[in-house]
């Protein structure tokens, strides 16, 4: 995990947001290999293991999502210039290596990560159960399929934006507070934070 995306973590647990304390074990340079995430206000503990965030156990991993490259990703996010951090969930974290090399200077988080995808300076890893993340903190959300779909992870990455950014979607398009739907073709849909 990369330490500096500490700052943009929360504790999942349900209470008002809160920062959490790194506690690092192991470090290899900006990267903390082992170590714990530490809750001051449930008194929660979310273990880092071997460089993967574990907010909840690992779910069945996804297979890689075939029908759409990280090129197409980047276009859809929209991210103009480096700095920031976006997510990624579900199938579409295979392609955090080709949007890394597109949006160079932007750290992303997979979420529920496909096999065999290895942290890096670019891309930190992460099993939880919803974005683990605070209110406006992300440049981008990119909601793979199983997820892109589902009102609960889209509502979350509504949260985790900041306004005016976007949420892109693999499913049927969300009908919701908070996100102006932008475009919807071929299975997926993009949406814009509402608010300034």
């Amino acid at each position: 995990m990369f330490i500096e995306l500490t700052d943009h973590l929360r504790c999942p647990a349900d209470h008002d947001e809160s920062y959490l304390v790194l506690l690092p074990e192991v470090t290899d340079g900006r990267s903390v290999r082992s170590g714990t995430l530490g809750c001051p206000v449930c008194q929660a503990e979310y273990r880092i293991e071997d460089g993967v965030v574990r907010f909840a156990p690992r779910p069945g991993v996804a297979a890689p999502d075939a029908t759409i490259s990280g090129a197409a990703l980047h276009a859809l996010l929209g991210l103009a210039g480096p700095g920031g951090y976006a997510a990624l969930v579900g199938d579409v974290t295979a392609q955090a290596p080709a949007l890394a090399h597109s949006d160079p200077g932007v750290h992303f988080a997979a979420v529920r990560p496909v096999a065999g995808l290895a942290e890096s300076r670019e891309l930190s890893l992460i099993d939880a159960d919803l974005l683990p993340f605070k209110r406006g903190s992300l440049r981008g959300v990119v909601l793979g399929a199983g997820y892109g779909g589902d009102a609960r992870w889209v509502a979350d990455a509504v949260r985790a934006v900041l306004p005016g950014l976007r949420v892109v979607g693999a499913g049927a398009a969300p009908a919701g507070d908070g996100l102006e739907l932008q475009a919807e073709a071929d299975g997926w849909w993009v949406g814009r934070k509402k608010g300034k």
